[in-house]
């Protein structure tokens, strides 16, 4: 990762500050490519919409762009000064970019990108489904995302993948992935056997351990990573970027699980209420019981 001058650069400097990433490029370009193809050939032989709602790949595109965003954009060339954007890159691909993928439902128009055969045999194959089911129920996805996020903020792993671009990729790559394994299972596994419940439970458990990440940052009265030294060259005090750092995990993402919380709890009761609806008037269907 390059480090800029000792000052901050005039707002027309930021155009030449994007960093264009080959590596970055290739793998958007790459899933663009895949979930078009997919989702272009599901549609033709199913008909628009069929199969893959228009929204959901709306959802897909703006996952994309959000990733863009954080990893070539000039947020990502100030993150190896300041911290507070490098907090910034993380929850963007943590909190916004992965649940929109998610919602893109991508294992689908991956799936119709392959050859009818290879579709075939890739259905028939239940392993990798049976991997998947097991990585996405709700306490494995919770604790893998949990214990990775709270290991990479320890300052020598996160020190390591400032002065490493390889660590820094693994960095962002995990950070991503057991994100998406994170919100794969609150959005569509909240509704196995264990219910809403989990979900509220699952989102709770996240505030609690972020919000304290968020907390020891935002109130410590000392730097507690590499960006320092780049920051005072920048003519910023460190302690006060790492506490806007800490701010930003422990506000704006709270908000985040908070209204996610609360929908969740809100489909809870719909549902309790319909299930008591049921067994006050078995005798009705579920347009009468309305």
């Amino acid at each position: 990762m390059s480090h800029p001058g000792a000052h901050v650069p005039a707002f027309s400097d930021w155009i030449g500050w994007w960093t264009w990433d080959p590596l970055v490029l290739a793998g958007l370009a790459a899933g663009v490519a895949v979930y078009t193809r997919g989702a272009l050939r599901l549609w033709s032989e199913a008909g628009v919409g069929h199969g893959l709602s228009p929204w959901r790949a709306v959802s897909y595109g703006a996952g994309i762009v959000v990733i863009a965003v954080a990893l070539i954009s000039p947020l990502d060339r100030a993150s190896d000064v300041l911290f507070s954007a490098h907090m910034a890159q993380h929850e963007l691909l943590m909190l916004v970019a992965a649940p929109l993928v998610v919602l893109g439902r991508p294992l689908v128009p991956s799936l119709w990108a392959l050859p009818r055969r290879a579709r075939v045999r890739a259905l028939r194959a239940t392993r990798p489904a049976r991997v998947w089911r097991i990585v996405t129920s709700p306490f494995v996805a919770l604790l893998v995302h949990a214990v990775t996020r709270i290991v990479w903020h320890v300052p020598a792993l996160f020190d390591a993948a400032l002065a490493d671009d390889r660590i820094h990729a693994i960095q962002h790559l995990m950070f991503f992935g057991t994100a998406v394994v994170f919100w794969w299972a609150l959005v569509y596994g909240r509704y196995g056997r264990a219910g809403y419940g989990v979900g509220v439970a699952f989102v709770f458990f996240t505030m609690l351990y972020s919000g304290l990440l968020g907390a020891v940052l935002s109130l410590g009265d000392h730097a507690l990573y590499a960006h320092a030294e780049p920051t005072l060259q920048w003519g910023l005090d460190p302690v006060d970027d790492q506490q806007r750092a800490g701010l930003l995990m422990w506000i704006p993402a709270g908000i985040i699980m908070i209204s996610v919380g609360l929908s969740i709890f809100a489909a809870w009761l719909g549902q309790s209420a319909n299930r008591i609806g049921r067994s006050a008037h078995p005798g009705l269907t579920g347009r009468d019981a309305r």
